[in-house]
Protein backbone atom coordinates (compact mmCIF):
# COMPACT_ATOMS: atom_id res chain seq x y z
CA UNK A 1 0.00 0.00 0.00
CA UNK A 2 1.16 3.23 -0.99
CA UNK A 3 1.39 6.21 1.26
CA UNK A 4 0.16 9.21 -0.97
CA UNK A 5 0.45 11.71 2.06
CA UNK A 6 1.97 15.50 1.35
CA UNK A 7 4.40 17.23 4.01
CA UNK A 8 2.84 19.80 5.96
CA UNK A 9 5.09 22.38 5.00
CA UNK A 10 8.02 23.08 1.99
CA UNK A 11 11.26 24.64 2.63
CA UNK A 12 13.30 26.92 0.34
CA UNK A 13 14.39 24.51 -2.57
CA UNK A 14 18.04 25.43 -1.47
CA UNK A 15 17.61 23.62 1.53
CA UNK A 16 16.29 20.39 0.57
CA UNK A 17 17.66 17.00 0.29
CA UNK A 18 17.80 14.63 -2.74
CA UNK A 19 14.57 12.12 -2.79
CA UNK A 20 15.08 8.76 -4.32
CA UNK A 21 13.52 5.31 -3.99
CA UNK A 22 14.73 2.17 -3.74
CA UNK A 23 12.60 -1.52 -4.61
CA UNK A 24 12.71 -3.81 -1.60
CA UNK A 25 11.09 -7.28 -1.10
CA UNK A 26 9.34 -8.69 1.86
CA UNK A 27 7.42 -12.01 1.70
CA UNK A 28 3.94 -10.13 0.46
CA UNK A 29 6.08 -8.73 -2.70
CA UNK A 30 8.28 -5.42 -3.59
CA UNK A 31 7.09 -2.02 -1.53
CA UNK A 32 9.60 1.45 -2.41
CA UNK A 33 11.57 2.46 0.48
CA UNK A 34 12.30 6.33 0.18
CA UNK A 35 15.61 8.09 0.96
CA UNK A 36 16.68 11.78 1.68
CA UNK A 37 20.45 12.17 -0.09
CA UNK A 38 22.51 15.22 0.88
CA UNK A 39 25.94 16.12 -0.15
CA UNK A 40 28.30 15.04 -3.23
CA UNK A 41 26.56 12.00 -4.67
CA UNK A 42 29.72 10.56 -6.27
CA UNK A 43 31.56 10.26 -2.75
CA UNK A 44 31.89 7.05 -1.47
CA UNK A 45 32.03 7.74 2.03
CA UNK A 46 28.50 7.22 3.30
CA UNK A 47 26.84 8.21 6.40
CA UNK A 48 23.00 6.21 6.65
CA UNK A 49 21.01 8.27 9.36
CA UNK A 50 18.23 6.09 10.19
CA UNK A 51 15.10 7.53 12.40
CA UNK A 52 12.96 6.60 15.36
CA UNK A 53 9.65 4.10 15.42
CA UNK A 54 7.25 7.31 14.66
CA UNK A 55 9.93 9.41 12.70
CA UNK A 56 11.04 10.07 9.43
CA UNK A 57 14.51 10.81 7.42
CA UNK A 58 13.78 14.39 7.61
CA UNK A 59 14.65 14.35 11.18
CA UNK A 60 18.43 14.30 10.44
CA UNK A 61 18.49 17.80 8.42
CA UNK A 62 20.74 19.54 10.77
CA UNK A 63 23.39 16.55 11.13
CA UNK A 64 23.17 15.75 7.26
CA UNK A 65 23.89 19.66 6.46
CA UNK A 66 26.62 20.15 9.11
CA UNK A 67 28.14 16.69 7.39
CA UNK A 68 27.42 16.75 3.80
CA UNK A 69 30.92 18.00 3.18
CA UNK A 70 32.26 15.10 4.12
CA UNK A 71 29.91 12.04 3.41
CA UNK A 72 27.29 11.54 0.89
CA UNK A 73 24.45 11.50 3.74
CA UNK A 74 21.17 9.34 3.12
CA UNK A 75 18.43 9.35 5.55
CA UNK A 76 15.83 6.87 4.72
CA UNK A 77 11.95 6.92 5.74
CA UNK A 78 11.80 3.41 7.02
CA UNK A 79 8.58 1.51 5.34
CA UNK A 80 5.28 1.99 6.34
CA UNK A 81 6.50 5.86 7.17
CA UNK A 82 6.80 9.40 5.33
CA UNK A 83 7.16 9.02 1.83
CA UNK A 84 7.70 4.95 1.71
CA UNK A 85 5.58 2.52 0.59
CA UNK A 86 3.15 0.68 3.26
CA UNK A 87 3.50 -2.90 3.52
CA UNK A 88 0.67 -5.11 2.58
CA UNK A 89 1.07 -7.21 5.62
CA UNK A 90 1.86 -5.14 9.26
CA UNK A 91 3.41 -8.25 10.34
CA UNK A 92 6.26 -6.97 8.20
CA UNK A 93 6.73 -4.42 10.49
CA UNK A 94 10.00 -5.76 12.30
CA UNK A 95 13.41 -5.20 13.06
CA UNK A 96 14.40 -7.75 10.40
CA UNK A 97 12.30 -6.43 7.47
CA UNK A 98 13.49 -3.17 7.95
CA UNK A 99 17.65 -4.51 8.60
CA UNK A 100 16.98 -6.40 4.81
CA UNK A 101 15.50 -2.87 3.11
CA UNK A 102 18.54 -1.44 4.59
CA UNK A 103 21.30 -3.85 3.33
CA UNK A 104 19.62 -3.46 -0.32
CA UNK A 105 20.05 0.63 0.22
CA UNK A 106 23.60 0.05 0.84
CA UNK A 107 23.92 -2.40 -2.07
CA UNK A 108 22.53 0.62 -4.13
CA UNK A 109 24.73 3.21 -2.54
CA UNK A 110 27.96 1.49 -2.97
CA UNK A 111 29.99 2.80 -0.27
CA UNK A 112 33.85 1.98 0.11
CA UNK A 113 32.91 2.85 3.84
CA UNK A 114 29.54 2.95 5.51
CA UNK A 115 28.98 5.09 9.20
CA UNK A 116 26.04 4.52 10.69
CA UNK A 117 23.60 6.93 12.89
CA UNK A 118 20.89 5.25 14.38
CA UNK A 119 18.13 7.04 16.74
CA UNK A 120 15.92 4.17 19.05
CA UNK A 121 14.93 1.71 16.47
CA UNK A 122 17.68 3.24 14.09
CA UNK A 123 20.12 2.22 16.10
CA UNK A 124 18.56 -1.24 16.55
CA UNK A 125 18.51 -1.94 12.65
CA UNK A 126 22.30 -0.74 12.81
CA UNK A 127 23.35 -3.17 15.66
CA UNK A 128 21.50 -5.71 13.89
CA UNK A 129 23.38 -5.22 10.79
CA UNK A 130 26.61 -4.89 12.82
CA UNK A 131 26.10 -8.21 14.70
CA UNK A 132 25.80 -9.81 10.75
CA UNK A 133 28.94 -7.96 10.35
CA UNK A 134 30.57 -9.87 13.53
CA UNK A 135 29.32 -13.30 12.71
CA UNK A 136 30.11 -13.20 8.18
CA UNK A 137 33.14 -12.53 6.43
CA UNK A 138 30.92 -11.05 3.80
CA UNK A 139 30.35 -8.50 6.36
CA UNK A 140 33.12 -6.76 7.28
CA UNK A 141 34.89 -4.04 9.02
CA UNK A 142 35.75 -1.34 6.11
CA UNK A 143 37.94 -1.99 3.15
CA UNK A 144 38.29 -2.48 -0.39
CA UNK A 145 35.09 -2.25 -2.93
CA UNK A 146 31.69 -3.89 -2.92
CA UNK A 147 31.31 -6.41 -5.30
CA UNK A 148 28.57 -6.60 -7.94
CA UNK A 149 26.47 -9.20 -6.50
CA UNK A 150 27.62 -8.70 -2.52
CA UNK A 151 23.97 -7.47 -1.66
CA UNK A 152 24.90 -8.13 1.95
CA UNK A 153 28.54 -6.61 2.36
CA UNK A 154 28.42 -3.91 4.89
CA UNK A 155 32.21 -2.23 4.84
CA UNK A 156 31.03 -0.83 8.53
CA UNK A 157 33.21 2.12 9.82
CA UNK A 158 31.89 3.84 12.92
CA UNK A 159 28.59 3.24 14.41
CA UNK A 160 26.47 5.88 16.67
CA UNK A 161 23.75 4.75 18.78
CA UNK A 162 21.35 7.51 19.83
CA UNK A 163 19.20 6.50 22.86
CA UNK A 164 19.31 2.93 22.66
CA UNK A 165 20.69 -0.50 24.13
CA UNK A 166 20.09 -3.91 23.66
CA UNK A 167 17.78 -3.57 26.98
CA UNK A 168 14.60 -1.55 26.14
CA UNK A 169 13.04 0.31 29.60
CA UNK A 170 9.43 -1.06 30.17
CA UNK A 171 8.12 2.03 31.31
CA UNK A 172 9.40 3.86 28.14
CA UNK A 173 8.13 1.40 25.47
CA UNK A 174 4.52 1.39 27.62
CA UNK A 175 4.74 5.15 27.04
CA UNK A 176 5.22 4.73 23.58
CA UNK A 177 2.80 2.11 23.11
CA UNK A 178 0.25 4.23 24.44
CA UNK A 179 0.36 6.24 21.65
CA UNK A 180 1.93 4.73 18.33
CA UNK A 181 -1.40 2.92 16.88
CA UNK A 182 -3.74 6.04 17.96
CA UNK A 183 -5.80 7.37 15.33
CA UNK A 184 -5.47 11.37 15.22
CA UNK A 185 -6.83 14.17 12.87
CA UNK A 186 -6.22 17.80 13.83
CA UNK A 187 -7.88 20.69 11.92
CA UNK A 188 -5.02 23.15 12.31
CA UNK A 189 -1.64 22.45 11.76
CA UNK A 190 -0.81 24.69 14.93
CA UNK A 191 -2.57 21.88 16.65
CA UNK A 192 -0.46 19.35 15.29
CA UNK A 193 2.53 20.85 16.26
CA UNK A 194 0.72 21.81 20.01
CA UNK A 195 0.97 17.38 20.23
CA UNK A 196 4.43 16.70 18.86
CA UNK A 197 4.94 19.15 21.95
CA UNK A 198 3.45 17.27 24.74
CA UNK A 199 3.89 13.54 23.36
CA UNK A 200 7.77 14.16 22.42
CA UNK A 201 8.68 16.31 25.82
CA UNK A 202 11.68 14.14 25.85
CA UNK A 203 13.26 15.48 23.00
CA UNK A 204 14.29 18.71 24.85
CA UNK A 205 13.76 22.23 25.03
CA UNK A 206 13.20 23.26 21.12
CA UNK A 207 12.12 27.11 20.43
CA UNK A 208 8.91 27.33 17.84
CA UNK A 209 11.01 26.97 14.98
CA UNK A 210 12.24 23.70 15.95
CA UNK A 211 9.03 22.34 17.15
CA UNK A 212 7.77 23.30 13.44
CA UNK A 213 10.69 21.17 12.21
CA UNK A 214 9.86 18.40 14.32
CA UNK A 215 6.16 18.01 12.87
CA UNK A 216 6.21 19.08 9.57
CA UNK A 217 7.12 16.07 8.15
CA UNK A 218 5.03 13.66 10.79
CA UNK A 219 2.23 15.36 10.28
CA UNK A 220 0.44 15.32 6.67
CA UNK A 221 -2.37 17.31 4.98
CA UNK A 222 -5.26 15.14 3.65
CA UNK A 223 -8.93 15.89 3.00
CA UNK A 224 -8.71 19.15 4.86
CA UNK A 225 -7.08 17.82 7.92
CA UNK A 226 -3.62 16.69 9.55
CA UNK A 227 -2.91 12.96 10.53
CA UNK A 228 0.30 11.16 11.22
CA UNK A 229 2.62 9.97 8.28
CA UNK A 230 2.70 6.70 9.03
CA UNK A 231 0.73 3.13 8.32
CA UNK A 232 -0.84 2.90 12.37
CA UNK A 233 -0.81 -0.97 11.80
CA UNK A 234 2.91 -0.57 12.89
CA UNK A 235 1.51 -0.61 16.15
CA UNK A 236 0.30 -4.46 15.15
CA UNK A 237 3.64 -6.18 15.82
CA UNK A 238 4.92 -3.42 18.32
CA UNK A 239 1.59 -5.07 20.37
CA UNK A 240 2.44 -8.62 20.20
CA UNK A 241 5.44 -8.73 22.06
CA UNK A 242 5.48 -11.15 24.54
CA UNK A 243 8.24 -11.01 27.65
CA UNK A 244 9.90 -14.13 26.26
CA UNK A 245 10.08 -12.40 22.54
CA UNK A 246 11.80 -9.86 24.60
CA UNK A 247 14.02 -11.64 26.71
CA UNK A 248 15.25 -13.88 23.38
CA UNK A 249 15.09 -10.37 21.38
CA UNK A 250 17.75 -8.77 23.95
CA UNK A 251 19.99 -11.77 24.41
CA UNK A 252 20.46 -11.78 20.44
CA UNK A 253 21.61 -7.71 20.59
CA UNK A 254 23.87 -8.34 23.68
CA UNK A 255 25.50 -10.89 21.34
CA UNK A 256 25.75 -8.46 18.65
CA UNK A 257 26.68 -5.52 20.73
CA UNK A 258 29.18 -7.71 22.88
CA UNK A 259 30.98 -8.44 19.32
CA UNK A 260 30.36 -5.20 17.74
CA UNK A 261 33.12 -5.19 15.31
CA UNK A 262 33.74 -1.08 14.67
CA UNK A 263 34.11 1.84 17.08
CA UNK A 264 30.72 3.05 18.56
CA UNK A 265 29.41 5.88 20.10
CA UNK A 266 26.38 6.21 22.57
CA UNK A 267 24.45 8.81 23.19
CA UNK A 268 22.19 9.06 25.91
CA UNK A 269 19.04 11.64 27.26
CA UNK A 270 20.00 11.87 30.88
CA UNK A 271 16.03 11.88 31.63
CA UNK A 272 15.87 8.81 28.95
CA UNK A 273 13.07 6.42 29.59
CA UNK A 274 14.03 3.91 27.02
CA UNK A 275 18.03 3.61 27.58
CA UNK A 276 18.50 3.67 31.22
CA UNK A 277 21.70 4.93 32.61
CA UNK A 278 22.37 1.00 34.01
CA UNK A 279 22.40 -0.29 30.52
CA UNK A 280 24.02 2.54 29.30
CA UNK A 281 26.66 1.68 31.68
CA UNK A 282 27.04 -2.02 31.00
CA UNK A 283 27.35 -1.44 27.51
CA UNK A 284 30.96 0.19 28.27
CA UNK A 285 31.83 -2.40 30.37
CA UNK A 286 30.96 -5.11 27.98
CA UNK A 287 32.15 -3.07 24.63
CA UNK A 288 35.76 -1.48 25.44
CA UNK A 289 35.40 0.43 21.78
CA UNK A 290 32.33 2.37 22.74
CA UNK A 291 32.19 5.58 24.50
CA UNK A 292 29.20 7.52 26.59
CA UNK A 293 27.95 11.10 25.88
CA UNK A 294 25.01 12.59 27.85
CA UNK A 295 23.22 14.76 27.18
CA UNK A 296 21.25 17.13 30.25
CA UNK A 297 17.86 18.36 29.93
CA UNK A 298 16.79 15.86 27.67
CA UNK A 299 15.30 12.52 27.69
CA UNK A 300 14.30 9.58 24.72
CA UNK A 301 15.91 11.19 22.42
CA UNK A 302 18.29 13.78 21.88
CA UNK A 303 16.93 14.95 18.50
CA UNK A 304 20.58 16.08 16.85
CA UNK A 305 19.53 19.24 16.10
CA UNK A 306 21.29 21.44 18.84
CA UNK A 307 24.84 22.37 18.20
CA UNK A 308 26.17 20.53 21.08
CA UNK A 309 24.83 17.10 19.88
CA UNK A 310 25.53 17.65 16.13
CA UNK A 311 29.26 18.64 17.45
CA UNK A 312 29.54 14.86 19.42
CA UNK A 313 28.57 12.65 16.20
CA UNK A 314 30.84 14.90 13.99
CA UNK A 315 34.27 14.86 16.81
CA UNK A 316 33.40 10.86 16.69
CA UNK A 317 32.44 10.53 13.24
CA UNK A 318 35.66 12.29 11.81
CA UNK A 319 38.29 11.82 14.20
CA UNK A 320 41.78 10.28 13.14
Amino acid sequence: MSSAFSPAVSSSPADEPRLDFVACASPAGLHRMAYWEWGDPDNDRVLVCVHGLTRTGRDFDPLARAMSRDYRVVCPDVVGRGRSDWLIDPAGYVIPQYAADLTTLVARLRPARLDWVGTSMGGLIGLGLAGMAAVSPTLRPARGDLGLGAAADLPLGRMVFNDIGPVLNADGLSRIGGYVGQELRFERYEQAVDYVRTVSAGFGPHDAAGWDALTRHVFCERDGGWVKHYDLRLAQPFALQTPEATAAAEALLWQAWDHLPVPSLILRGEHSDILTSGTARRMLERNPRARLVEFGGVGHAPTLRADDQIAAVRDFLLAP
